[in-house]
């Protein structure tokens, strides 16, 4: 048994008509290869059923309400677990080609979870040409970070076409505390709160710059500066003080989603990091600036300055055991897509991040963790959902580079052959997500959007080839 963190109840609180938090993965599978030429639900809630108990906090468990919400929900495991009740599977027409894969898991990622059993649905995809089929795998943010989702993933996948040997399930369920319980906990909770929320604000005054929104407004940079020199009494690089031009996908978001997904050869990627320096997140977001620089211009909606992105950042640490729940924060970085000359914009980038990686390490991105828990649980819930409808702009919008695995893995024998995360949009986030993952030497990309706000991302997708193209020509000199 444990209880959502502030931060995993801020993602929960944040869900609304147009803003679902979860995250999302886009398996496409050799599935021809599977014993028996195919998987099916079965296959799929039998794989789940035997390796549940390998990753049994995001799969089993489900949430357990305090009474009339005095406090953040608990995490419980479902006494009727059943992966059957999580699993479907939906046909595509032929062709069966990736638009139309696009397409149908823009769809999947427009509606909500069921609150009601373990946050996390899979469909499987089948009709795809060349005897593919997708797995689309979803799961609520207040259940799962993106660590947790690969872990997971990691699970369900083996090494080779042969399935490996698994230890035994010898855990005892966990069991959420009882209502009384829950109440004597939440009042002594809200006892101490004042003191809490003093502590927290104390924490959080030095890095008032780091805070995407606050970030810009004017003095902001100077009082953290000086809370940080009387507290610390050591020197941080200043954050960068920019804020969020308007965009076409800068305006509240509706209720669907269009999704693009394609790939870049990684050698590619670390081909122009040798030729240029730095390091293959550099020219991850060097390509994204690059691409959405292309994509604006043809518009006519590009900025005289530059966009800029919140890029999620894990804060867990290789070997060491964590607290459980989301374990993630957020990096403001610039993306200079004003900069016309390619050499100039690359060498932007870096620089940017640089400085913002600096800054962030100065404070090991805490603020997120100390303003979630700025507010009472028994009101977080409306008033997160008020924040998120804000017209503020403190993002262009999310960026995201997760390192992944460079050799093939395998889902019941048939091989994984590219792995695209499908993210979230928001009003305070922006209208457009993009992220990558590094899988067995490519570089894949997924990008969600607001329908309403950019009906066809695959012209990203697009506008990201040139920009490969224009980075290569310029590592050649």
């Amino acid at each position: 048994m444990s209880q959502l963190t502030t931060v995993d109840a801020t993602f929960l609180n944040a869900e609304t008509g147009t803003v679902h938090p979860h995250i999302a993965g886009l398996g496409v599978v050799d599935a021809a290869a599977c014993p028996g030429g195919g998987l099916t639900v079965e296959m799929m809630a039998g794989l789940v059923r035997e390796r549940a108990h390998l990753a049994a906090k995001p799969l089993r468990r489900r949430l357990a309400q305090v009474p009339l919400r005095l406090d953040r929900p608990y995490w419980e495991d479902d006494p009727d677990f059943d992966p059957e009740r999580h699993i479907r599977e939906i046909g595509l027409p032929a062709p069966g080609g990736d638009r139309q894969l696009a397409d149908a898991v823009a769809m999947l990622h427009e509606t909500p979870l069921d609150r009601s059993r373990p946050l996390w649905e899979m469909v499987l995809i089948q009709g795809l040409e060349g005897g593919r089929t997708g797995v689309y795998v979803k799961a609520h943010h207040a259940a799962i970070d993106g660590v947790m989702a690969a872990e997971t993933l990691g699970a369900l996948l083996d090494l080779s076409p042969e399935p490996r040997e698994l230890p035994a399930d010898d855990g005892e369920p966990a069991r959420a505390p009882g209502p009384f319980s829950m109440v004597g906990t939440s009042l002594l909770k809200a006892a101490a709160h004042p003191l809490r929320t003093a502590l927290s604000v104390a924490r959080t005054a030095p890095y008032l710059d780091e805070i995407p929104g606050v970030a810009a407004l004017p003095g902001v940079g100077l009082v953290s500066q000086v809370v940080h020199g009387a507290l610390r009494r050591e020197e941080v690089p200043r954050a960068p003080r920019v804020a969020a031009p308007p965009t076409p996908f800068n305006l509240p978001v509706g209720r669907r989603r269009a999704v693009a997904f394609g790939e870049v050869p990684l050698a590619e990627v670390k081909q122009i990091r040798a030729a240029l320096g730095g390091s293959v997140n550099d020219v991850v977001m060097a390509l994204c600036a690059t691409a959405l620089r292309g994509w604006l211009d043809k518009r006519g909606e590009l900025p005289d300055g530059p966009l800029v992105a919140g890029v999620p950042v894990s804060l867990r640490k290789n070997g060491v055991e964590d607290e459980g729940g989301n374990q993630v924060s957020l990096m403001t970085a610039p993306l200079a897509t004003h900069l016309a000359d390619p050499a100039e914009r690359y060498a932007a980038v870096r620089a940017d991040l640089d400085l913002a990686k600096r800054r962030f390490a100065a404070s090991s991105g805490s603020w997120v963790r100390e303003l979630s828990g700025l507010l009472p649980a028994a009101i977080a819930g409306p008033v997160t959902r008020l924040a998120m409808q804000a017209p503020l702009r403190p993002f262009n919008l999310i960026v995201s580079n997760v390192p992944g695995p460079q050799f093939p893995l395998y889902l019941c024998g048939a091989k994984v052959l590219g792995y695209y995360p499908i993210s979230v949009v928001s009003d305070l986030t922006g209208g457009l997500n993009i992220t990558v993952f590094s899988y067995d030497g490519t570089v894949d990309v997924g990008v969600v959007a607001c329908r309403d706000l950019i009906p066809n991302p695959s012209e990203i997708i697009d506008h990201l080839a040139d920009a490969v193209d224009e980075l290569k020509a310029l590592s050649r000199g």
